[in-house]
């Protein structure tokens, strides 16, 4: 783990790192007080940092929100671990490709060409991304600092392609995590075909909470018809809403950070309380 400096962010106490892991750009913080719980976040650029972020100098502002509701709920705030995703001007898919649900794609759900994932198949690497953060990512930064948080403690968050890539985490690693929440999960780019088969292999009632929401504005207006799909088939697998399981509809809220953050405080007070 290499560190690539040190920052503040106003309302946060302590210091957010910036490290490198096997070639990817981590940001996280650590609160002063030891925490039981851990937070793993996608699109790491626009978490913490508003110089990095994608819209406008706007973040998600996740350790406010995080330190809010922990205030609110009396527990310590949870540690906050940000993935960078791999989008660069060499590689200007990069961020399609770490987020995508990898097997889906390679066996039968088909992409809409429209959508953001403009490399062959084969060149997915959804699953090696999600192995980095599960395998060397999270492992070397809790040691890092002697946490033993358990995976019934931990949770991953992401929106868009990165609202799928936690779901499909869910998926593939269950055993890593205990919540999953999924805002604006880009269900247009596979159709009902990618709900079915999310849904279908997502573990059982009973072990996970799991969370998705979605605006009524740009994109978020596309995800009306597959998201109720999504609810029906939550709930014929079991799921129970307002115990298990929480879809919610955020009017005039829209594709970008500052509607994700405008109801963050709801989405952590599910996992958290």
């Amino acid at each position: 783990m290499e560190l690539i400096k040190r920052y503040q962010v106003r309302g946060v106490p302590g210091e957010v790192h910036r490290v490198l892991i096997a070639g990817r750009t981590v940001d996280y913080w650590i609160p002063k007080t030891t925490t039981e719980r851990l937070l793993i976040a996608h699109d790491g650029q626009n978490v913490f940092d508003g110089k990095t972020s994608t819209h406008r100098r706007s973040t998600w502002e996740m350790a406010q929100s995080a330190i809010r509701v922990s205030e609110q709920l009396g527990i310590t705030p949870p540690a906050i671990i940000a993935i960078f995703h791999s989008g660069s001007s060499n590689d200007p898919h990069g961020r399609g490709k770490d987020l995508s649900p990898q097997r889906f794609f390679q066996e039968d759900v088909q992409i809409n060409s429209a959508n953001v994932v403009k490399a062959d198949i084969e060149h997915l690497r959804g699953d090696e991304y999600l192995n980095l953060i599960f395998d060397q990512i999270v492992p070397e930064i809790l040691e890092s600092y002697e946490l033993n948080i358990p995976a019934t403690h931990r949770a991953m968050i992401g929106s868009s392609m990165g609202g799928l890539s936690t779901l499909y985490a869910g998926i593939q690693r269950p055993e890593q995590m205990g919540a999953l929440l999924a805002l604006s999960p880009h269900w247009t780019i596979g159709g009902n075909r990618l709900v079915e088969r999310t849904v279908e292999e997502l573990p059982k009632p009973g072990s996970h909470k799991i969370w998705m929401s979605r605006g009524t504005k740009s994109l978020d207006a596309d995800y009306k018809p597959f998201q109720e799909y999504a609810d029906r088939l939550m709930e014929k697998k079991g799921y129970r809403i307002g115990h298990d399981f929480s879809t919610k509809v955020y009017e005039k809220t829209s594709h970008n950070e500052r509607s994700w953050a405008s109801y963050l405080d709801q989405v952590l007070k599910f996992w958290l309380a």
